[in-house]
This record gives structure tokens, C-alpha cells and sequence, in this order.
């Protein structure tokens, strides 16, 4: 049985008016590396770069560090790609060089958002419809941001994000939760579900969420198996450490809940489908995928690769596909999200309509058109 884990995560902050940090971390069973990038915004050049080893194979691992200084200087324009794996990924580590890109693409949409801010900030007003945005409207704390789906709850359908982390209950989030709920009202989400890691919100906190910002927050719970991550509602069972999944599926089987297999290829297709001999009749195999109810195959921090690749097991498998932002991020809510052609009112209407309602994954923000909008100097 292959297995194989990897995580990835990429940070961005406003150091000052033209410079951009950025921190990116990859993970994985072999290797843990971290990189450090300054960029400007006015150009995308970048202007330092370094780079850390948490864990290696060789002695060689470490030469890579000082062939790292060869990217400063490129800018985030077209070619970039190119150019840092022919001198990072060739001279020193295609590791660094994957993050290296992961890290520019982010510096490349945080740039963008501040640049937009900018230009519409320096826009005069011309017309009483334009009123200046007041310090309440500013705070992620607003509970009274536009609702721009009301059609859509008329139309019997609503869009949820099944997959969200929060700083108060997942250390890898740095996302508070009254940020999380107010943007993703901002934004025109009908709800989100509070998946964190390990954690069982307790019910009286939740329903104080939702009375406090008029929102539907639903809990969920990340759990780790022995086979995966499997994201699970119904289930309210403190489970810490590692559960077998066999286990999982008789707690969850015992209670009428819902198992969906979150992010399940993450990591798996880094080397090339060719290179593992991973084929969807192989992944169907996969016990993870046999135990579970509905298959994540939108995931924002999984590649477009892993996540067409997951659409097209579940679709092997007839298994319902869910879409997630797994945001650890504020800008992040709302990526990706399901939507269901029913209402939903509480957690038991949303495991039903898991169940029966045919959900639909979609790329949310990308279908409204909706820019991300950065809280706290993170974009």
C-alpha cells in the first residue's frame, strides 16, 4: 500500500508600502523545507531569498542553500516557471524550486488585491451612491455585510463551504473565527462548516456564532486516520491522535453521520502520475476511498491536477463530490465551496442533504468574480 503525506502552505504580509514577505513551508514524509521571500510590489522583483532545512536525506541536501541567491533578482512575469527550474530546480532542489513558485504566485495575487485597493482608493468619488466606507464595515468583526445571494435562497439552493480551519481551534490556522464568518458573509456563502483539526466545537459557542453574526455556522471535524483525512459530520466524539479508519467508519456508521475523504491525492501526483503508477483504478482501490461517503475533489490547497484527478474517482465510484476551501486564511473562505438545491437549517439537514441532494462542487469565488480581501496585513 503507497502511502504518502505532503503539506504546503504559503503565507504572504505587507511589509511596508512596496515590499511583500512571503513564507512558505513543504512538508512531507521525506523532506522539510521552508523559504523566506522579499519581494517588491511595484515590479514582482525579487530581493531576498532564503532558505531552511527541517529535515533531509543526504549531506548534499544543505548545498542547495547558497544556489537559492541565484533566483534574486528574477521577477514574477511570464517565463518565471522556466527560469527557476532550470536554476533552482536543476543547480539546487526541485523542492525549493516548487515552493519558490508557489510563494510567487501568491506574492503575484497579493499584489494584485493591494494594487486594485490602491487604484480604487485614488478614484474621487462622483456620485451619492459612493459613500465612504465606515471603520464597522472595515472590521472582520462587521456582521452586516451585503447578502449577495438572497436569490439564490429563494431559488431552494445554498452554497456552504464544507472545509474551513480557525485560529481559535487549529494551530496551523491563522484565521480568528468571527473574521472567517464575516467574510464569508461578505462574500454571499449561505454557511460554513468549522472543520478543525481534531476538534469538537461545543454547541453553545456555536449557536452564540450564529445568533451574533446572522450566519450559519455548522461544526464538523477533521480527523486523522491511519488511511487519510477524512472530514466528518454527525460525529461528536473527542478523538485525538490517530483513529484507524475502520474504527472512523463503525463511529460515524453508529451515529447516521457522513465521512467525506478530504484532499485525498494531495502529494501523490508531485512526481507525475507516470512515476508512481497511480491510476484511478488503483486509487479505487484505496481503502480511505472504499470507507468514505463522498469524495473532497476541489481543495484549494490541493494542485488542479489532484483535484481533477479526485473528480475522477468519485466519478468511478459514483461517490458524491464535495468542494472545500480548507482556508486557513481569511482570504481564503470561499474558493471553493458545495452547493446543495435544498435548504438547509441545522446539521442534520446538512448530513441529509449530503446524503440525497446530489451536491455540487464549484469554484465559488472564481463564479462571482469575488476578489479575496486581506485582514490583519496577510493577503
Amino acid at each position: 500500500m503507497l502511502k504518502f503525506t505532503r503539506n504546503k502552505l504559503v503565507s504572504v504580509d505587507r511589509h511596508d508600502e512596496d515590499t511583500l514577505f512571503v513564507h512558505g513551508i513543504l512538508d512531507d514524509d521525506i523532506y522539510g523545507v521552508e523559504i523566506d521571500v522579499t519581494l517588491r510590489i511595484s515590479d514582482l522583483e525579487i530581493i531576498s531569498l532564503e532558505g531552511k532545512w527541517n529535515r533531509w536525506t543526504t549531506p548534499d541536501c544543505h548545498r542547495a542553500i547558497p544556489l537559492l541567491q541565484e533566483a534574486v533578482g528574477f521577477r514574477v512575469t511570464e517565463g518565471l516557471s522556466e527560469k527557476v527550474k532550470k536554476s533552482i530546480g536543476r543547480k539546487a532542489c526541485r523542492h525549493y524550486a516548487n515552493l519558490l513558485l508557489e510563494c510567487c504566485d501568491a506574492a503575484r495575487e497579493a499584489a494584485a488585491i493591494l494594487k486594485g485597493e490602491g487604484e480604487r482608493a485614488s478614484k474621487p468619488k462622483v456620485g451619492q451612491d459612493e459613500s465612504p466606507v465606515s471603520s464597522e464595515e472595515r472590521s472582520p468583526q462587521a456582521a452586516s455585510a451585503p447578502d449577495l445571494d438572497a436569490q439564490e435562497r429563494i431559488s431552494g439552493t445554498m452554497t456552504i463551504d464544507l472545509h474551513v480551519h480557525t485560529s481559535d481551534a487549529s494551530p496551523c490556522s491563522s484565521a480568528p473565527v468571527d473574521a472567517i464568518i464575516a467574510e464569508a458573509k461578505r462574500i454571499g456563502l449561505d454557511g460554513i462548516c468549522l472543520t478543525d483539526h481534531n476538534v469538537v466545537w461545543d454547541l453553545d459557542q456555536l449557536e452564540e456564532l450564529k445568533q451574533r453574526h446572522g450566519f450559519l455556522v455548522f461544526r464538523g471535524n477533521e480527523i486523522t486516520t491511519d488511511q487519510g483525512d477524512v472530514i466528518v459530520f454527525g460525529l461528536h466524539k473527542d478523538i485525538k491522535g490517530i483513529i484507524t479508519l475502520e474504527e472512523l467508519r463503525a463511529e460515524v456508521s453508529r451515529v447516521d453521520g457522513f465521512m467525506i475523504a478530504a484532499h485525498p491525492f494531495r502529494g501523490f501526483l508531485t512526481f507525475g502520475i507516470g512515476q508512481l503508477g497511480l491510476t484511478p483504478e488503483k486509487a479505487m482501490a484505496r481503502p480511505l476511498l472504499e470507507s468514505a461517503d463522498a469524495i473532497e475533489v476541489l481543495n484549494s490547497k490541493s494542485t488542479a491536477k489532484e483535484n481533477d484527478f479526485a473528480a475522477k474517482v468519485a466519478r468511478r465510484l459514483s461517490l458524491p463530490a464535495t468542494g472545500g476551501s480548507d482556508a486557513h486564511e481569511v482570504s481564503e473562505v470561499g474558493i471553493y465551496a458545495t452547493r446543495f438545491h435544498r435548504i438547509i437549517k441545522d446539521e442534520r439537514g446538512l448530513i441529509e442533504a449530503l446524503k440525497t441532494s446530489d451536491p455540487s462542487p464549484i469554484a465559488f469565488r472564481k463564479e462571482k468574480k469575488i476578489r479575496s480581501r486581506a485582514y490583519g496585513g496577510t493577503a
